[in-house]
């Protein structure tokens, strides 16, 4: 085991309406085959004096912005104050945090958006979870299927730990900030506080208060 890929090591768990689902794991990406049912739950208790169920197992705050031309498919759920903009794709399985912004053309698909994160310009994030404040710049990815269709592992210098799945993109800690066009490969984490340069290639594990200037280079914050 290791504490840096923890889930307590990486979110602030009262930033996320599905912090009960993240309290049953040990390992992030363990919550990912569960958020479809985690949504389901969470949805019948949702109050209708601060929810709107529209369509298929879809809550939508009330206090949240939507796009007429956004395109939303359940099940999932836009939090408090949620701006869904322009020709947004939220294909299923999501859960998008409070105050959140999905920006124009950005497609989601089984992921869990904490509190206050910020896709806003051309990003796909598919099987993926981005923590409290987590940022990705303009044309930033995830990458949730490795090229030979082969089971995801998460690599932490020497050690390895088997997912068992196929399809797992990328997990982000609170207040990562991804710059504008880089690629997240399947099985990337990137620690708390952690900085990715512009047109970056991640993958494996980025430690908490670093910034990623490019493979074999990444330094520590002195201070955040």
């Amino acid at each position: 085991m290791s504490e840096h890929l923890m889930v307590k090591s990486l979110f602030n768990l009262k930033e996320t309406i599905a912090a009960d689902l993240f309290e049953q794991c040990i390992y992030p990406w363990e919550v990912l085959g569960k958020i479809k049912d985690e949504i389901l739950r969470i949805g019948a208790l949702l109050s209708p004096m601060e929810y709107d169920k529209v369509g298929e197992d879809v809550w939508i705050a009330k206090s949240a912005i939507v796009a007429t031309s956004a395109s939303i498919h359940g099940p999932a759920i836009i939090g408090k104050d949620a701006e869904i903009r322009h020709c947004a794709f939220i294909r299923g399985n999501a859960i998008i945090g409070e105050g959140t912004v999905v920006g124009n053309s950005t497609e989601l698909k089984n992921v869990i958006l904490f509190n206050k994160v910020q896709v806003p310009h051309y990003n796909y994030v598919g099987d993926s979870i981005l923590g409290y404040k987590a940022h990705m710049g303009a044309g930033s990815i995830t990458s949730n299927v490795k090229s030979d269709k082969s089971l995801v592992v998460v690599n932490l210098g020497k050690l390895k730990f088997e997912t068992g799945l196929k399809k797992f993109g990328a997990i982000l800690g609170d207040h990562v900030e991804i710059g504008c066009n880089s690629v997240l490969n399947p099985g990337t984490i990137i620690g708390r506080n952690s900085n990715i340069y512009p047109l970056s290639m991640v993958r494996g594990y980025v430690p908490e208060a670093s910034i990623y200037k490019k493979a074999g280079e990444i330094i520590t914050k002195h201070s955040y």
